[in-house]
C-alpha cells in the first residue's frame, strides 16, 4: 500500500526501544511443522513468587566449565550432529553467527541420526561476533542459568577457533511464524488460549530477569525471540552478554530501564490480540504502525473487536480480550512510569485463568 512511515506517520517514541536493538534477523529462526495448534491448554501454576532468582556471579574458568548443568559436546560430533553444517540443517543467521538442527544421543551428547535421539539447535559463533574466548566464557556463565522460560543451554564445544553453543530445540519455532508467516502447509491459527499460555510464559521469563540479582534486561523482546515448545510454552531465547553490555551502557545514562521491556511486552500483547506486526508497510498508511492505530480502541469496549485478530473467527471471551488491552494499553504508557512492572502484568495475565490454570475469564 506504499510507504508513509517518513511522512503521514508518526511513530509513539516510546517504541524506540523495541526498535532500537533489533538484530534483522532473530538468533533462533526455527522452522514449524505442520501440525495446528490444539484446542485446549494446560498452564501450571505459578502464585508463588521465585525466590531463587538470580544471574550469574563471577565464577572461575573451571567453575564455569565443570557446571553439571552443561555437557561438553566434540566439534566431531557436532560436525556429524548437523550433517558437516549442512544448508538444509541451517534454523537461522544473525550478526552472531549461525544456528543449525542436529542430532544427539541423550545420553552419550554424540552425534545421532536424524529423527533419532534428540534434537538441538547448534549455535555456531562468528569469530567477528566475539572478542576473545572472555566473552564466549561470559554467554556459556549468563545462558547456562536454568528457567522454564528460557532457553536451555545444553552443552558447548570450545576447541580451538570452534566456539559452539548447543540449545534445546523448540519444535513449535517462533511466535512470529505463528502469528505473521501462515501458510497453507504451515502453522495453523493460534486459539485465544494458547495466545494466552504463550503470553503468560514469556511475561514469566521477563519477570525473572527483571527480578534476579543483578537486574537484567531483555532490550529485544519481540515475537521472533519467543520460542515454542511441543505443548506451546514459550521460552525467550537470545538473550546474553552482548544484551547485558548494551544494558549496563544505557543504564548508566539513565535511558534504560526494565520499563523499556515492558513496553515492548505491550507490542507484543497487541500483535497477539491482532495478529498484526508492529510496523507492517503493505497497510494503508494509518495502520502501518500498529501502537498508533490501536491505541484508541484499547479503551472501548464497544471498538474493541475492530483490532481483533479474524483469525480467532470471534472464539475469544470479550472480558478476558478486553483485561489484555487495557493491560497492553499500560504497558504503551508513553512516560516509562505509569507502566506495570513485569510482576504486576504477569499476575493480570494469570488472573484471566481460575486457580486450577485450566479454565479462562468468560
Amino acid at each position: 500500500m506504499g510507504n508513509c512511515l517518513d511522512s503521514s506517520a508518526k511513530v509513539d517514541t516510546a517504541q524506540s526501544s523495541h526498535d532500537t536493538f533489533g538484530s534483522g534477523v532473530p538468533t533462533f529462526l526455527i522452522k514449524t511443522d505442520r501440525s495446528s495448534a490444539p484446542s485446549s491448554v494446560a498452564i501450571q501454576s505459578f502464585s508463588e513468587k521465585s525466590n531463587a532468582s538470580s544471574l550469574p556471579t563471577p565464577r572461575s574458568e573451571g567453575e564455569i566449565l565443570s557446571s553439571p548443568n552443561l555437557k561438553v559436546i566434540a566439534f566431531n560430533e557436532l560436525k556429524s550432529a548437523t550433517r558437516n553444517f549442512s544448508p538444509d540443517r541451517l534454523l537461522g543467521e544473525g550478526g552472531f553467527g549461525y544456528v543449525f538442527k542436529g542430532w544427539i544421543d541423550e545420553y552419550t551428547f554424540l552425534a545421532a541420526k536424524p529423527g533419532s535421539g534428540m534434537a538441538v539447535a547448534v549455535k555456531k559463533l562468528k569469530s567477528t561476533s566475539f572478542h576473545g574466548h572472555k566473552e564466549w566464557l561470559t554467554e556459556v556463565n549468563y545462558i547456562g542459568q536454568l528457567h522454564p522460560n528460557l532457553i536451555k543451554l545444553i552443552g558447548y564445544c570450545l576447541e580451538g577457533e570452534n566456539q559452539f553453543l548447543v540449545y534445546e530445540f523448540m519444535p513449535k519455532g517462533s511466535l512470529e511464524n505463528h502469528l505473521f508467516k501462515r501458510r497453507p502447509q504451515g502453522p495453523q491459527s493460534l486459539s485465544w488460549e494458547i495466545r494466552i499460555k504463550v503470553a503468560i510464559g514469556a511475561a514469566r521469563g521477563l519477570c525473572f530477569l527483571h527480578e534476579a540479582k543483578p537486574h537484567a534486561i531483555y532490550l529485544d523482546f519481540k515475537a521472533s525471540n519467543i520460542l515454542l515448545d511441543a505443548e506451546f510454552n514459550a521460552k525467550i531465547s537470545d538473550y546474553g552478554p552482548s544484551k547485558a553490555a548494551a544494558a549496563r551502557k544505557y543504564v548508566a545514562t539513565g535511558r534504560l530501564t526494565a520499563k523499556n521491556d515492558v513496553y515492548s511486552f505491550g507490542v507484543v500483547l497487541l500483535e497477539l490480540l491482532s495478529g498484526r506486526r508492529a510496523i507492517d508497510r503493505k497497510k494503508i498508511c494509518t495502520e502501518q504502525i500498529l501502537v498508533n492505530w490501536a491505541k484508541p480502541f484499547l479503551g472501548d469496549k464497544k471498538q474493541l473487536f475492530r483490532i481483533m485478530d479474524t483469525n480467532l473467527k470471534g472464539q475469544y471471551p470479550q472480558k478476558g480480550a478486553y483485561t489484555v488491552a487495557t493491560l497492553a494499553l499500560k504497558c504503551l504508557s508513553t512516560e516509562a512510569k505509569f507502566r506495570p512492572k513485569m510482576p504486576e502484568v504477569l499476575a493480570t495475565l494469570e488472573q484471566l485463568v481460575n486457580p486450577k490454570m485450566t479454565h479462562f475469564v468468560i
